[in-house]
């Protein structure tokens, strides 16, 4: 995993990638789950891992803070 230093806490972070995903690139099983979503988000490792698809951008980072992650958005 991917570490960080914050020089505001002093302690080292763990990053998670956050990107917005098509529904319609997603396996059919994937996208029946949606519930209607035309974009959900995903939650990756630094090696490209996906560790969560959420409904939401605010879903996706919280998720990552409550498990002890820093996230950043990618495109």
């Amino acid at each position: 995993m991917n570490t960080q230093f914050d020089l505001n806490t002093g302690m080292a972070e763990r990053i998670v990638y956050v990107r917005p995903v098509d529904v319609a690139d997603l396996p059919q099983e994937v996208r029946d789950g949606s519930g209607g979503l035309e974009t959900i988000y995903a939650v990756h490792a630094p090696d490209g891992e996906r560790l969560a698809l959420v409904a939401n951008r605010q879903m996706a980072f919280a998720l990552a803070r409550q498990n002890d992650f820093a996230p950043v958005t990618v495109h």
